[in-house]
């Protein structure tokens, strides 16, 4: 198999073609060119080669959104080393044993996580150095006293001479990605070198046509499978800016950085569009994209059709996985299907199967999705059970209920787990959500079974209000009975604050259920 580096060729390759002054990331108001960001590279080489790390050797990272996680995270990639990108949401606490589970030696942080050090390595007693990127400020007192950790200043890493390229293949493991772990201990997801390539090559090149010229800001950050190829992958496989927030994303942030920064693509998660218009922005704020990309849940009708509206530009809805690394199944720029997950992407190959495992050939018939592409992982790490489960042949069960149209629509009915068996009849809880969004007085749905004093399954929802909305549940009730079979409304409609939800903006349904079952 010929060599190949992923660091190398998302950076190295635009210097020595020439295209070293082009801005690899804006942040904060200031730009790095990929020439810069290529002698970012080789320090942080330097560095990790000087704490003693071989080929293979993980690397844990919390480093919110700023030119410190492409400069690790590519830079493991060029020596071979295996980054572990993790959640800057989490505590010390639920990250330390992810670190050790992972058997990383040498952990990277940015400054805004230095509080949380002492419980992570608690958990996690492998760990023998942390670099501290941005002002360390005071160690943690029970770490000082410890005396077993050595804290090392990225700022203070002055090596910035050239590193080697390791020699590695396409097939050669690359990085890990932690799933969300909402059902339990999150699982190592295991990608190769090739994977980020195949995804540049198949979404964002045949779907988003992505170009040197193109802007990229995402509000999924790096450490998620989505935000790393819209932030990392997809900009740097063309030449083109990524933009980079280290903060928490909020509607009002975004909007002022899309007025600032000029983005050409926005990622999002369908909940942070239905916030985003909830802020009623005026629509010339947009004017500078040419698309809008959602993931994370299933896009409503509704919703994809107002945000397009707003922006003046289209919303292609889409699924990926942390086990496929991106979308695989997408609306398209030039056509849109509201209220589906839109067709396959090129690269990629998809089947319905019946719980036997037995294909599905029938249109609109529910089946659970199996997903074959060049981007699916090795498998998870010290999971074998897991991973037999997940990958069947060359497959990805992906745990999600679909249907396909005649004409290749693909449609979201719900995570397998997640179906209502109503009177004996399977609902879906995507469709009563999106029926409730409908309705004006609502911003956000979530839809749920639980079980009644006869043991039978009935629909509950939990809807957020819209601003300056009070939203009536007999009202919606009587809305949803005008849109669907009298089986499928919601038999009970509760108004909360918020929705429970990932990191990565999934709503934690079975949260929901445990809540009604404490009822």
């Amino acid at each position: 198999m010929d060599s190949f580096n992923a660091g190398a060729w998302l950076v190295d390759r635009h210097v020595e073609e020439g295209r070293g002054d082009r801005v690899a990331v804006r942040c904060r108001g200031s730009s790095v060119r990929y020439a810069e960001l290529q002698v970012e590279l080789w320090r942080a080489q330097n560095l990790l080669g000087a704490l003693g790390l071989s080929p293979g050797d993980r690397v844990a990272m919390v480093v919110q959104d700023d030119p410190t996680f492409p400069a690790f995270f590519l830079g493991a990639l060029r020596s071979a080393l295996v980054p572990v990108p993790l959640s800057t949401m989490l505590t010390g606490k639920e990250l330390g044993p992810i670190v050790a589970d992972c058997g990383a030696a040498v952990l990277v942080v940015s400054d805004t996580f230095v509080a949380g050090l002492d419980d992570l390595v608690a958990e996690a007693p492998g760990v023998t150095d942390v670099v501290v990127s941005g002002d360390r400020g005071e160690l943690p007192i029970e770490m000082s006293r410890a005396g077993n950790v050595r804290c090392h200043g990225w700022d203070d890493s002055l090596d910035a001479s050239e590193a080697p390229v390791a020699e590695t293949t396409e097939a050669t493991p690359a990085f890990w990605l932690y799933s969300s772990g909402t059902t339990g201990m999150p699982k190592g997801v295991v990608h190769l070198h090739g994977s980020l390539r195949s995804t540049a090559q198949t979404y964002a090149d045949r779907v988003l046509r992505t170009t040197e010229a193109d802007r990229f800001l995402s509000v999924a950050k790096l450490f998620f499978a989505f935000g790393l190829g819209n932030s990392l992958t997809f900009p740097f496989a063309v030449g083109a800016t990524a933009i980079l927030e280290p903060r928490p994303p909020t509607p009002a942030s975004m909007i002022e950085l899309i007025e600032r920064e000029r983005p050409t693509l926005f990622f999002a998660s369908p909940g942070f569009t239905a916030a985003v218009l909830d802020a009623a922005p005026d629509p010339s704020t947009f004017a500078s994209l040419r698309a809008t990309v959602t993931a994370g849940e299933s896009l409503p009708a509704k919703l994809q059709t107002r945000f397009a509206e707003l922006t003046g530009q289209p919303v292609l809805d889409g699924i990926g996985s942390t086990e496929l690394l991106h979308i695989f199944i997408s609306n398209r720029l030039d056509a849109q299907a509201p209220g589906s997950s839109g067709w396959l992407v090129p690269g990629y190959m998809a089947e319905l199967r019946d719980d036997e495992g037995k294909a599905i050939e029938k249109p609109d018939t529910p089946g659970n999705l199996y997903v074959r592409g060049p981007s699916a992982a090795a498998g998870y790490w010290e999971r074998p059970d897991a991973t037999a489960a997940a990958f069947v042949d060359g497959w990805v069960r992906t745990g999600d209920v679909y249907t396909r149209s005649a004409d290749d629509t693909w449609t979201f009915l719900g995570r397998d787990s997640d179906m209502i068996k109503a009177g004996g009849i399977w609902v879906s809880p995507a469709e009563v959500e999106s029926a409730l969004i409908e309705h004006p007085d609502v911003l956000e749905a979530a839809v749920v079974g639980e079980h009644d004093d006869q043991g039978l399954e009935i629909t509950v929802a939990f809807v957020v209000a819209a601003a300056g909305a009070t939203p009536d549940p007999a009202e919606l009730e009587a809305h949803c009975r005008s849109l669907m079979a009298a089986f499928k409304r919601p038999r009970r409609i509760q108004v909360v604050d918020e929705l429970p939800k990932t990191a990565t903006g999934k709503i934690k349904r079975f949260q929901l259920r445990d809540s009604l079952a404490g009822d």
